[in-house]
């Protein structure tokens, strides 16, 4: 089992590894700024904050160490049987070897097994190998923001029906 990625739900005790990882990703893509998770106060608490009634966090972790993590959430003022894709990062050495793609899987699978009709993300240019992955997975792009994020640096609006 050692050396396994093990894919699993969000615990108590990956808060603060999780606030490391998702900043860590923000800077190093530029994006650590106003409107984005970076200065989200929920990034610190993401346990609690998953603990939310139809939110799902998933862990993708190996030997211990957490390699990335994506979660469904009901952002409120999205449109009936919609869910938002969200907090989804990946670490640097854990990109391009499948992690991601297994991430993103999971959670539409189980927005699916949920009776959800549609996924919705948003998300920046500056991540764009990330949107890539998302046009390849069915994701199209929006004109217009659904739900109330609070995330107004997003620029990339997208939606997948399911």
């Amino acid at each position: 089992m050692q050396n396994e990625i093990l894919y699993r739900k969000i615990e108590p005790k990956d808060n603060f590894e999780l606030a490391v990882l998702i900043r860590g990703v923000l800077k190093e893509f530029g994006v650590d700024k106003p409107g984005t998770v970076f200065t989200d106060p929920t990034t610190d608490n993401l346990f609690e904050l998953f603990e939310y009634p139809n939110a799902v966090y998933f862990i993708a972790e190996k030997n211990e160490e957490i390699l990335g993590a994506c979660g469904l959430f009901p952002t409120r003022g999205l449109p009936d049987k919609c869910i938002e894709l969200v907090k989804f990062y990946v670490k640097s050495a854990a990109r391009g070897k499948g992690v991601g793609k297994k991430l993103m899987e999971i959670c539409l699978k189980h927005a699916k097994e949920q009776k959800y009709k549609s996924v919705y993300l948003e998300s920046l240019p500056e991540l764009n190998k990330a949107v890539g992955m998302y046009e390849k997975a069915g994701f199209k792009h929006l004109k217009e923001r659904l739900g109330e994020s609070g995330h107004f640096a997003c620029t990339i609006l997208m939606l997948k029906q399911l």
